[in-house]
């Protein structure tokens, strides 16, 4: 299923939230768009749905941005691929161990290569200024819960 929504950057706030309030455990959210598209801001919508009280860090230095329970009610690992050059070095990342009980967030999720998940819910943002358009790839998983 596809879905495509027009929304502002006001809006993103309570589209990540929405999103964030279907996460279980075992799902991976990939997040793609240009820079400055409002990746990190939807992840931290979601984070913040999640019951992340503080400022989420964007992990584009880290890569890996863990959260664990009580700081939010689920594992959650905020990734950002950005930096990454050769999907060979993703395993050292351990991504996979997180899925036991926990959800995967991937900004530029392309730097995978042919590495990836079945099932993951494939969002891209598009557009320029405030003007926002949200365009995900909704998996059968995912159908039922589908907040948007």
């Amino acid at each position: 299923m596809s879905f495509v929504a027009d929304y502002t950057l006001a809006e993103a706030e309570r589209i990540g939230a929405a999103i964030g309030a279907a996460l279980k455990p075992g799902d991976v959210v990939l997040l793609s768009g240009d820079l400055g598209a409002g990746k990190t801001t939807l992840a931290r919508a979601m984070l913040k749905q999640r019951g992340l009280a503080g400022e989420a860090p964007s992990p584009t230095f880290a890569i890996v941005q863990p959260y664990a329970p009580p700081e939010v009610d689920l594992p959650i690992a905020h990734v950002d691929l950005y930096r990454i050059e050769d999907a060979d070095g993703l395993i050292e990342l351990g991504l996979d161990d997180y899925l036991y009980d926990g959800v995967l967030l991937i900004e530029w999720p392309d730097r995978l290569g042919t590495q990836g998940w079945s099932g993951a819910l494939d969002l891209t943002i598009s557009g320029s200024g405030d003007a926002r358009v949200l365009t995900a790839g909704v998996p059968a998983a995912w159908k039922a819960r589908w907040p948007l």
